[in-house]
């Protein structure tokens, strides 16, 4: 391979084997290197990318990924104000996504847009509450307004009463699937149809691994049915819009600890439950939901649909 030669000329590399930036590489404010320059090009076949998206210098002649790799795309989030989707804003604005987070709680929006305009990519924060048909479509449209299309939606809000059968509310069991299920609906109308005009896009529906399973730990039979309706759901969706080049996905987060769970993860008795039920025997940390996403949100993931991702630590597997 006649660049094999010329490699080291290329690049220098530091005592743990990362390669440094030089003057013949373009690279951005983090000093990772950047597509469209010819050196970065020769680069992607001698090196290997580490997990998050800086180089390093190895025998093995294969690039797996870069940082920005959503460069250019806008994604739409809701449930961003804490959680998972808080989480998720973060790990998208890392690879270089322009954001639109959607919560009811505008006052934590406007405090993580300061966090992640740090990565250098726009953000808007809006105030909605996902079971207002109103609200959702103002946003949709204040949303096409300012970008002119949407990429990536994350259907991520939720929240859910907790109670058995034989003593649910209907008030409960409507504010459940209301929250968990039918925003799901409503909110991937309003933004898929932004989509279609563009003929792309990726849905990801964030479910659970209680919409695929029981359990013996909590009764939360709302729950339990409005995830799995969103299974469902996003496979229905799938073979509606693939046609128009748009891809929909579910990823079913296991123990994860956020605001809503973090009161019931952390007593004796579920966390002895989860050391006999969870193989990894922990919850899940902030930041391991991201890479799922981030892959199903990609352009590299096009032909992939319909999927069911369980990110749960082997929950499902056994």
């Amino acid at each position: 391979m006649p660049e094999n030669a010329n490699f080291t000329k290329v690049v220098n590399v530091d005592d743990k084997g990362y390669i440094i930036a030089g003057e013949d590489c373009k690279t951005n404010v983090d000093g990772i290197f950047v597509a469209g320059d010819s050196r970065v090009k020769i680069l992607r076949q001698l090196v290997t990318a580490t997990s998050d998206g800086a180089i390093a210098a190895t025998n093995a002649i294969k690039y797996i990924g870069r940082r920005n790799n959503l460069k250019g795309d806008v994604a739409v989030i809701t449930g961003a104000s804490s959680g998972l989707g808080r989480q998720m804003s973060i790990g998208f604005a890392k690879q270089g996504a322009d954001l639109v987070i959607m919560a009811r709680r505008i006052e934590l929006l406007e405090e993580l847009k300061k966090e992640l305009e740090k990565y250098g990519v726009k953000v808007m924060p809006i105030k909605c509450d996902v079971t207002n048909t109103d609200d959702i479509n103002n946003s949709a449209r204040k949303v096409e307004i300012e970008f002119g299309k949407v990429d990536i939606l994350i259907n991520c809000a939720g929240s859910s009463k907790n109670a058995g059968v034989l003593n649910m509310t209907d008030e409960e069991w409507d504010f459940t699937l209301n929250t968990d299920l039918t925003s799901v609906f409503k909110v991937t109308r309003a933004f898929a149809n932004i989509m279609k005009k563009n003929n792309y896009g990726r849905i990801i529906n964030i479910a659970s691994m209680y919409g695929l399973v029981g359990n013996t730990a909590i009764d939360t039979v709302a729950y339990h049915s409005a995830k799995g309706g969103v299974i469902n759901f996003t496979r229905a969706v799938a073979a509606e819009l693939a046609k128009y080049n748009i891809t929909c996905n579910a990823i079913c987060p296991g123990y994860f600890e956020t605001e809503l769970t973090k009161e019931v993860l952390n007593t004796d008795d579920f966390q002895e439950y989860m050391k006999n039920t969870v193989p990894m025997q922990r919850y899940g940390k902030a930041g391991e939901l991201n890479a799922g996403a981030i892959f199903l949100a990609s352009k590299e993931a096009s032909y992939v649909t319909g999927i069911v991702l369980p990110i749960d630590g082997g929950y499902t597997c056994v």
